[in-house]
């Protein structure tokens, strides 16, 4: 709407201020009525660019053989022109405007008693105003266009992200309450306080998937990040399971830039996850290690594993979170189990 206020008001004032400055007389009334009429067009430009476009070349292509106004065939509609091509209009506003320059020249070259020199320099001089208004307005155009566009890549990604955590969240909750109901199952008939113990850990576990969940809403609204600190309190929720978790770190510990702790966190969550729901292992071993430029993380359980890597959502989405931070990351047997691997640059925001 800002555009239309001024465009307006800049064909308001302009219009008898150009027509002056090329030679016409700004004092007569048809000028004043012209600037009038052009500026109101430009209010309806809004909803019919096009249509003021034409309608505001037309009525000057009138006037000027009229001998109502004595300069310019195009530039006194330079508000409509520049609406037209925001509006997206472009070829209209491209057409319309040679159109008018070449009925124009043909016209003065064949109806005014003005030399040819003379023709010819006042057409270039509008030639290149018109040229350099739609230049310009295609360049606002595109780049507003350029802006809207990696908007709306980052806001794909940021979903991209949420359903990663969202998924490591979820996931790694429901396979460890998984395991705690089906141990209170089991021990329902012949151990009834084994089977409360398993089912107020899987409480405990599913309070603490709420708090994650707040967490991540927190990241979010605020911009905070699951810190490497919390690998030991995700160790202990595999360990209530059922699973023995060891957390080792090697190395001097070093500032870890957020993106890449989260990006850490997540795959250590994923993978302790498919450890508990898929590879039948006895001990997980997590490592961190710390070096100057990077930082390398090694789950590895002692499950049959298998020669496939599980398919789905889990492997995938580490994979690109890692990537995304210009990492590397591998999944899959070895001979002693199933290993996730990771390597990260320590990036500086």
């Amino acid at each position: 709407m800002n555009f239309i206020y001024i465009g307006a008001a800049a064909t308001l004032l302009g219009v008898p201020a150009g027509l002056a400055m090329t030679g016409g007389n700004a004092q007569t009334v048809m000028t004043v009525s012209l600037a009038v009429f052009l500026a109101g067009l430009v209010f309806a430009a809004r909803r019919w660019p096009r249509s003021v476009l034409i309608l505001s070349v037309l009525t000057i292509a009138a006037w000027r053989p009229a001998h109502l106004i004595e300069a310019g065939w195009v530039w006194p509609a330079t508000a409509a022109l520049i609406l037209t091509v925001l509006a997206g209009h472009v070829r209209t506003a491209v057409i319309t405007g040679a159109a008018a320059m070449t009925w124009g020249l043909l016209w003065d070259y064949g109806a005014t008693q003005r030399s040819s020199d003379w023709v010819f320099a006042h057409w270039c001089g509008e030639a290149l105003w018109v040229g350099a208004v739609l230049a310009a307005a295609i360049t606002w155009r595109n780049n507003a266009r350029w802006q809207e566009l990696e908007l709306g890549r980052r806001r794909a990604e940021e979903r991209v992200e949420i359903a990663r955590d969202l998924h490591d969240v979820v996931s790694h909750t429901l396979a460890v309450v998984g395991v705690h109901l089906n141990v209170a199952l089991d021990a329902f008939d012949d151990d009834p306080e084994e089977a409360r113990a398993s089912l107020r850990l899987a409480q405990q576990v599913r309070g603490q998937a709420m708090t994650d969940l707040k967490s991540l809403v927190g990241v979010l609204r605020e911009g905070e990040v699951p810190s490497l600190a919390s690998l030991e309190r995700l160790a202990d929720q595999v360990r209530a399971a059922g699973l023995p978790v060891t957390v080792n770190e090697f190395g001097d510990p070093v500032e870890v830039p957020a993106p890449v702790a989260t990006a850490v966190y997540r795959v250590v969550q994923e993978a302790l996850t498919n450890a508990v729901r898929h590879a039948g292992a006895t001990q997980v071993t997590v490592t961190l290690r710390y070096a100057p430029d990077e930082v390398l993380v090694d789950v590895r359980d002692d499950g049959p594993g298998s020669e496939a890597v599980p398919d789905g959502h889990g492997i995938a989405g580490m994979r690109e979170r890692v990537a995304a931070l210009g990492g590397a990351l591998t999944a899959g047997p070895d001979e002693r189990g199933f290993v996730v691997r990771a390597s990260l640059p320590l990036i500086r925001s």
